[in-house]
């Protein structure tokens, strides 16, 4: 998979990452309540989850699912840059 994730899109999920990730795990350990119940926990679990997923893609640059959709925010050269410079392009 080719890298896909660049710009403000990495930016944005190097930010929000770590914050769920913190925001989960403090939920999880009783810092913090975000609801009551299962609901919290529910919450929690799927806070560290999507922080775990975000701050992953930011530092890959890839993204399984904006392949899947076709979507790319990395800022790299594209082929046809590198075709025409008669360089092959870097993987």
């Amino acid at each position: 998979m080719e890298k896909n994730v660049g710009g403000y899109d990495r930016i944005t999920r190097a930010v929000l990452g770590p914050v769920l990730i913190v925001v989960g795990a403090a939920s999880l350990a009783g810092f913090l309540t975000i609801a009551a119940g299962t609901l919290g926990l529910v919450i929690a679990v799927a806070a560290l989850l999507v922080g775990a997923v975000l701050a992953t893609t930011a530092v890959t640059q890839k993204c399984p699912l904006n392949d899947l959709l076709g979507v790319d925010t990395y800022e790299g050269a594209t082929a046809t840059e590198t075709e025409s410079a008669g360089k092959p392009r870097a993987q």
